[in-house]
C-alpha cells in the first residue's frame, strides 16, 4: 500500500495532469448525458492518471533519470577513466 500511496502522490507531469483533466471532463459529460459509454471510457484517463502509466509502460514517453554510480555521485560528476590503445 505504501507504493501505491507514494505513486499517488509524487511525480505528476503535465501529461499526468492532463490524462485527470480529460477524465475529469468525460466523467462529467457522460454523467450529464447519461451515456454510460463515455463514462466508462473516461475511467481509462481517471485510472491511467491516478497510477500514472500510459498506453505501453509507467513514463514511457520519458527520457530516463540520471543513473548513479559510486555513493551517489550522478555520472556527468565523476571523473572519467581513459586507456589508451596502441
Amino acid at each position: 500500500m505504501n507504493t501505491f500511496k507514494q505513486r499517488l502522490f509524487t511525480n505528476w507531469h503535465l501529461v499526468r495532469i492532463m490524462r485527470l483533466g480529460i477524465g475529469t471532463m468525460l466523467l462529467v459529460t457522460g454523467i450529464q448525458n447519461k451515456e454510460w459509454a463515455i463514462g466508462l471510457f473516461s475511467l481509462f484517463f481517471i485510472y491511467q492518471a491516478v497510477t500514472d502509466t500510459g498506453c505501453c509502460s509507467s513514463g514511457g514517453y520519458c527520457p530516463p533519470s540520471v543513473k548513479r554510480r559510486n555513493a551517489g555521485t550522478p555520472i556527468y560528476d565523476q571523473e572519467i577513466e581513459y586507456k589508451e590503445i596502441k
